[in-house]
């Protein structure tokens, strides 16, 4: 009989992770409509936490490294995109965007935001003023981007339904939240931003790859320029602590992604070691999060235009100068 776990170390370390998200996720829901201030923004930040771990085990779906089945993995997959509000998409597009990151080692997609939004200057004005606030204006934008796509892709007008039904349940959902509980209003939003923000932060500096508009074509030679020497060359670690693992549980050990890249069917519980394994205490690729920390700082608005060249040393400066990228979500799947 075939066995239902991808690995057979994988039951408890996935299952206590998905409770983590069931009870963490109906919690902080029940922590923002309560009335009590302190309990309000407790309850953001646990509704915050929920969906990000939420995120990283559809992550972990997406390389079915869960389940031994795949379509087990995808049920599950499309399930936790509920809880991170990526649901407006389909899973199986999620996927398909992430194996063509692996694949053609790029950051591949179905159209470069940066010179579209560069040519509208009242809209760039008003994204460097939120963004300056620390406001993720451009996730917030690459998020929306996933009910319009639809609307002017004729290759994705087959999701236009979805995105439809999918948007009148959830608005009914959050107008029903908001009449039982008024200030829910603000605080799940805050709720919203801050996970965009943990998500944007970790996928920002992992790795200076080129950016391909190719996502709605076949693989091409553009990509097969690119070799595994290159992938880990142009890859980066942000782990919280290599002294403290159990900080990078709090993103389920995603900062190990040169590892990650390195074997991509191994499961986030057994990163750390691999990571050990293959590279040692000492490796160049991690970089210090107190530098990457800085960066994201200075560079939260230039980055929407700009990002770092193929090879530009990031590793060599430990992360000083990381510009870093912007819209490279997995969940965003155009």
């Amino acid at each position: 009989m075939k066995p239902v776990m991808k690995y057979a170390d994988g039951l408890w370390p996935n299952m206590l992770a998905l409770l983590y998200v069931l009870f963490a996720y109906s919690f902080g829901i029940y922590s923002i409509t309560a009335d009590v201030l302190l309990l309000n923004f407790c309850g953001s930040l646990l509704l915050a936490h929920s969906m990000v771990i939420a995120a990283y085990m559809v992550h972990e779906c997406a390389h079915n490294t869960v389940f031994s089945s795949n379509t087990a993995n995808a049920r599950l997959g499309g399930l936790l995109n509920w809880f991170t509000g990526a649901c407006y998409g389909d899973y199986d597009d999620i996927r398909n965007k992430h194996f063509r990151h692996h694949i053609d080692r790029a950051d591949v997609v179905a159209f470069d935001y940066r010179p579209r939004f560069a040519a509208h200057p009242l809209l760039m004005k008003v994204l460097r003023v939120l963004e300056w606030f620390y406001i993720p204006a451009v996730e917030i934008l690459m998020h929306l981007l996933v009910l319009i796509v639809p609307f002017v892709l004729p290759s994705r007008r087959h999701r236009r339904a979805r995105v439809l039904w999918v948007l009148v349940l959830r608005l009914s959902a959050f107008a029903a939240l908001v009449w039982y509980a008024p200030q829910a209003a603000f605080f799940y939003p805050l709720a919203y931003l801050l996970f965009m923000t943990v998500m944007r932060f970790m996928d920002t500096h992992q790795h200076t790859y080129e950016l391909f508009e190719t996502l709605e074509k076949e693989r091409g030679v553009e990509a097969k320029q690119f070799d595994r020497d290159f992938e880990q060359r142009n890859t980066f670690s942000n782990v919280f602590s290599l002294k403290h693992p159990w900080l990078n549980l709090l993103v389920l050990n995603f900062g190990y992604h040169n590892a990650h890249h390195l074997k991509p069917v191994t499961p986030w519980y057994r990163l750390p070691s691999l990571h050990r394994e293959a590279f040692g205490d000492d490796c160049i690729q991690v970089l210090p999060i107190v530098h990457l920390l800085s960066a994201y700082h200075r560079y939260r608005v230039p980055r929407m235009l700009n990002a770092d060249p193929v090879d530009s040393g990031v590793a060599e400066n430990r992360g000083v100068d990381f510009i870093g990228v912007d819209g490279v979500s997995f969940l965003t799947a155009h």
